[in-house]
């Protein structure tokens, strides 16, 4: 075993193994490696080390088997309370990556697993970055999604080295770069297996070939008056997804750049001061909280606890299929069980036009993908599966007639689901000889896009292990599961309807449409409630809008009778509140109106948030933070508001 050449370091070990340098990072008392201040010392020390040594390189490597670097540590950064600790912190995170860029011999950053944020800021720092090409290992520079952008150089460093059309996209959506993306573009300059992976990054060292930079053509865009040019067209796509007010990160970081440009040290300066201003906006401690919230989900879903390798999915709609497909990208056998060929027909090409929308060119995993889902016309697969998920109609003799079925027939340690968005499962299990193991495992539309799965149980009755077997699934198939009590319209849509229908009433009232919906997203939503009724369906909203007005009380516009009378159905028929033409909405001219704006916001978002607060006393789900987090990767809500109990905190 080679010689550790570093006394005394916590996080960092120093090898030398035929003449390369190997520094491996391994943070102790964490599960991943994160850049805290301490480490950051560490790694500068570590880099005048290095600089002592004769040797022909070095390589800096992970000793985790979770990923390479995962960014800063959040929750240290966030203790920093005064601003001049934090000012010295991101410095001396600009003075070690400067360190390691500037070691006279050739440097390789070895990338397994994921690579975010700081994580990426010190890799770029090296010569060169190797990556393995697995579907786990990811690279990104997610830093806006926190409210800041990278602060440890990485706005300067990324642009160097793959130009701004490339870099400046990577930074202000905070979007994971997959492996052979990362190659393609140039931020990686290797993807190879894993098995390759030690030997390549030898290789590198030694064959020391030209370090990769931005093409000339995307230097030129840094000139002068190409700058300005190009700051304007990204702050008018920033503009459409995001508003300056509720979200300044991208709006600073463009500004940082069209100031100065990716050259000399006057960028790195005022890099490091944008990020202590953003830092302490009240947008950065919100989406910090989101942050904190999202590991909170996840750490609700034991991977370890339950192993699923074949699902069943009965109903093959577009919920069912897409539950289907999303499973099936996940790794897992999959049968999917429709009483019409024609519909499994119909399942399985929209399931590879999403296979492909979601791994591009990548022909082997889509094929992968393609192979694990299979049509099962008479439902064989539910004695085989792991987990059966109902996904018809919302019918209750329906649903009981399968679980009867399933039941008779499924292995005695399944999960047995059903994906009901409104019906108890308390009169569901009715049927069944033991109602404790039925679950609700609701999904939210669209399948490949909606984070949050609502893990639903009935109190006293369904066992616990199976709640903790439904979100350890959750975990497996990569969604957040959030556990929530049984109730008329579980917990999103219980939220979500009463504010559609306020919407829906504003409009029966004559306020046009499209000033309904500017009022909700001038708020932070990122839709509209009468788009978002459309996106649902105008049927499905008056099905569990009557629900609920049985149950606990929400009143009903007439509009959405008539509406569905008439066929309008939303998005699906083309007609709703708005037109649609091909799966897009039409542009409205009705925003002829006078009244007060807002006035029609707190109208809107007070049925939000006063039917959080009546969840939360519910007991629909344990507390309020989860309540915060369930409304935020269930439906979009304002995410720099940190969620509908913390934005009426904040408004008390």
């Amino acid at each position: 075993m080679a010689k550790n050449l570093l006394k005394g370091f916590k996080h960092f070990s120093l090898t030398i193994e035929d003449d390369i340098a190997w520094l491996k990072i391994d943070v102790k008392g964490e599960a991943a490696n994160v850049i805290n201040p301490e480490v950051v010392t560490e790694l500068d020390n570590a880099c005048d080390e290095v600089a002592k040594l004769s040797v022909k390189g070095m390589i800096l490597c992970s000793g985790k088997s979770t990923g390479f670097i995962a960014g800063a540590d959040v929750k240290k950064f966030r203790e920093i309370t005064d601003p001049e600790e934090a000012k010295a912190f991101i410095q001396a995170g600009h003075t070690a990556c400067q360190k390691l860029e500037d070691l006279s011999i050739p440097t390789v950053a070895m990338v397994e697993g994921f690579c975010m944020g700081g994580g990426l800021e010190v890799a770029l720092s090296c010569d060169y970055i190797i990556v393995d090409d697995a579907p786990s290992t990811k690279l990104s520079l997610p830093e806006v999604k926190l409210g800041i952008h990278p602060g440890f150089g990485g706005t300067v460093r990324s642009i160097r080295k793959i130009g701004v059309l490339q870099a400046m996209p990577m930074m202000l959506t905070g979007k994971n770069i997959l492996p052979r993306q990362a190659k393609k573009m140039g931020l990686a300059d290797m993807c190879v297996p894993i098995r390759q992976l030690r030997s390549s990054a030898i290789q590198l060292v030694l064959r020391k070939p030209a370090k990769k930079q931005a093409p000339k053509s995307a230097k030129l865009l840094e000139m002068g008056p190409m700058r300005k040019v190009v700051a304007m067209q990204m702050r008018k796509q920033v503009s459409s997804k995001a508003i300056q007010e509720h979200y300044p990160a991208p709006y600073a970081l463009i500004n940082l750049w069209e100031t100065h440009g990716s050259a000399g040290n006057e960028m790195y300066a005022a890099e490091a001061e944008s990020v202590l201003q953003l830092g302490m906006t009240d947008t950065a401690r919100n989406l910090a909280r989101v942050f904190f919230l999202q590991n909170r989900l996840k750490s609700l879903g034991d991977k370890n606890l339950f192993t699923p390798k074949h699902v069943h999915v009965i109903g093959g709609g577009v919920m069912g299929g897409d539950i289907a497909a999303w499973c099936a990208m996940q790794g897992m056998k999959v049968t999917i069980q429709d009483i019409s060929t024609d519909a499994l027909g119909r399942v399985m090409g929209r399931a590879t036009k999403g296979f492909k929308r979601r791994y591009r060119k990548d022909k082997f995993r889509i094929m992968q993908a393609q192979d694990n889902l299979n049509p099962d016309l008479h439902g064989h697969g539910i004695k085989s599966a792991d987990v059966i998920i109902e996904a018809i109609y919302e019918n209750l003799e329906a649903k009981q007639s399968i679980f009867k079925d399933v039941e008779a027939k499924a292995k005695k340690d399944a999960i047995i689901a059903t994906n009901t968005s409104s019906i108890p499962l308390n009169d569901i299990a009715k049927v069944m000889k033991k109602p404790q193991r039925l679950v609700g495992l609701h999904f939210f539309n669209p399948v490949f896009k909606m984070p949050l799965l609502e893990i639903i149980y009935t109190p006293k009755k369904t066992n616990a292990t199976v709640i903790k077997q439904a979100q350890s699934f959750g975990a497996h198939i990569g969604k957040l599961p959030l556990p929530v009590k049984s109730s008329p319209g579980f917990l999103i849509n219980r939220i979500l309807m009463p504010y559609i229908l306020e919407g829906v009433t504003a409009q029966q009232e004559g306020i046009p449409v499209s000033v309904v919906d500017k009022a909700a997203v001038d708020y932070g939503m990122p839709m509209g409630p009468l788009e978002l009724a459309d996106t649902v369906g105008l049927d499905i909203c008056l099905h569990v809008g009557k629900i609920l007005a049985d149950t606990v009380g929400v009143t009903l516009p007439n509009t959405l009778d008539s509406e569905v009378a008439a066929g309008k159905l939303g998005k699906k028929s083309g007609e709703g509140f708005y037109q649609w033409k091909n799966g897009k909405k039409q542009k409205t001219n009705d925003n002829d109106w006078s009244g007060d704006m807002q006035q029609l916001q707190n109208r809107l978002i007070d049925k939000l948030t006063n039917e959080s607060q009546k969840c939360l006393d519910e007991g629909i789900v344990e507390d309020a933070d989860l309540l915060d987090a369930g409304v935020i990767f269930g439906t979009g809500f304002a995410p720099f508001r940190g969620g509908p109990m913390n934005a009426l905190n904040e408004a008390n």
